[in-house]
């Protein structure tokens, strides 16, 4: 059945409850570039990776036996899975120019995928050690395993770290995460530093590569050095420098619909905080039983120098309590974070399509889309009228650009079609897809189909942007 399109326009509509405060002069600083380009990094990291390589060679690791040749390969799965590892804690130290330079999902995935490659390698290299020593010296693997234990200094913390590692690696399989609440899995996740340091030891005062060699143990030692820097200035000392700078409070807080609230946060000088219509940041609200959790939110109206403001859908205990946040509270940031920016933008036209509260985002980002006719056309998929958020300024903002609002509500199979986003349904809705910049935010299964329809519509990959829900609710 073909998809329910309902239009709207501003003079439908009064202004409902949500009507922001009138912003402030917008005299705005606005995020930083920087000259780091994707092949540099791309660069450091596979040519800190071969000087690895090239330093387990120059160590004189020769394949004489079976014996040694899993002691060899075991050593070079050390040496790259702590390598990887710390490639993990940069991916993650939440770097502004790692940020603008790949996007948070491109850095999420690849940090996934890293941590697995961690894993296999430290295993591997648990494996392969243990049984080439065992070989040699006419051991079980349990026994030459209690030799490592009451032998060698720092093993049992390395065994530790190990296991540390793996139990990391288990609980980010999609199937188990899903188990877990938010605050659980972030949790277990802060256990690979801690998995890192009890590596330490080990690998500096047992590892055939730095026990008579300075050159290398300096190397190693400086590129944990670096890590941790990097996480130390990102993580702690910035957020600290933000509170002390802005000392944001909450203003207020708006029921928009049955599901949803607007929290409005102010402060000194947030015309100084370098932020655009389309970015997130991880708060912390400083109050009882939410001060020890940060979780990421999407702006839902653009940055105007005198207030910021997040729009929230209640879907499980943490967004429940903040939707009953009481203003005043101390808010921390971290941030702004986030590429999902008109500055991506090629065609003077657009396309916004959102899911649910992904729409957020998109209501940010239209107060910086120009006044012209027929610029912008917005779809907005929910399941009901009362999952619709900012409808009334969604309307507004709209119609104040000359553009128009498709409204695709009801649920897939009844009221609407299972896919109210195939390529023939956007085609008819937007038969110029192909020459606007189509921005997509929503739930992961929306934004897949979306970007396989207009891929079919032979949209430019340049010109298509998304945000996935996940990363904006908690």
């Amino acid at each position: 059945m073909p998809a329910r399109l309902s239009s709207a326009t501003a003079a439908r509509r009064p202004p409902g409850r949500s009507a922001a405060p009138p912003p402030g002069r917008r005299v705005l600083a606005v995020p930083r570039t920087w000259g780091l380009r994707p092949g540099d990094a791309v660069y450091a990291v596979a040519g800190n990776a071969l000087l690895i390589v090239a330093m387990w060679i120059r160590h004189g690791q020769l394949l004489t036996s079976p014996a040694a040749d899993l002691t060899a390969a075991g050593s070079l799965a050390a040496l790259l899975g702590t390598y990887a590892a710390l490639v993990q804690v940069v991916l993650m130290s939440r770097s502004p120019w790692l940020d603008s330079t790949f996007g948070i999902h491109r850095i999420a995935a690849w940090h996934r995928w890293l941590g697995f490659a961690t894993v296999i390698l430290i295993a591997g290299h648990v494996l392969m050690t243990t049984f080439g020593y065992a070989m040699a010296d006419g051991r079980s693997f349990v026994a030459q395993t209690q030799v490592f234990l009451s032998t060698y200094p720092y093993m049992l913390m390395a065994y530790v770290g190990a296991a540390l590692f793996i139990v990391i690696a288990v609980t980010s399989v999609r199937a188990a995460r899903r188990r877990l609440s938010h605050e659980t899995w972030h949790l277990i996740h802060f256990y690979v530093y801690l998995a890192i340091v009890l590596s330490f030891g080990h690998q500096l005062t047992t590892g055939t590569d730095f026990i008579d060699d300075r050159v290398a143990a300096g190397y190693w030692i400086a590129l944990y050095v670096v890590a941790a820097a990097l996480v130390v200035t990102f993580r702690l000392v910035i957020p600290v420098r933000l509170a002390r700078r802005h000392r944001l409070r909450v203003l207020r807080v708006v029921q928009e619909t049955p599901t949803s609230t607007s929290i409005y946060i102010g402060g000194r000088d947030l015309d100084r905080l370098p932020m655009r219509a389309g970015q997130f940041f991880k708060f912390r609200f400083l109050s009882r039983g939410l001060w020890w959790q940060v979780h990421p939110f999407s702006l839902s109206a653009a940055p105007n120098g005198q207030w910021m403001r997040i729009t929230i859908k209640r879907v499980g205990d943490f967004t429940t309590r903040l939707a009953a946040i009481r203003p005043g509270t101390t808010v921390l940031l971290e941030g702004p974070y986030g590429v999902f920016t008109a500055v991506r933008r090629h065609q003077p036209r657009a396309l916004l399509i959102a899911g649910g509260i992904g729409v957020t985002p998109l209501r940010a980002l239209i107060e910086e889309m120009p006044q012209r006719k027929g610029s912008m056309t917005l779809l907005y998929r929910a399941r009901s009228w009362s999952e619709v958020a900012l409808r009334d300024e969604l309307d507004q903002l709209v119609a104040a650009r000359g553009g128009s609002i498709h409204y695709i509500i009801g649920r897939r199979g009844v009221e609407v079609d299972r896919h109210p986003f195939a390529p023939r349904f956007l085609n008819a809705a937007v038969p110029d897809a192909r020459q606007r910049d189509v921005f997509v935010c929503g739930p992961r299964e929306m934004v897949d189909e979306v970007v396989g329809s207009l891929r079919a519509l032979r949209v430019p990959p340049r010109q298509i942007h998304v945000e996935r829900f996940a990363l904006l609710s908690a």
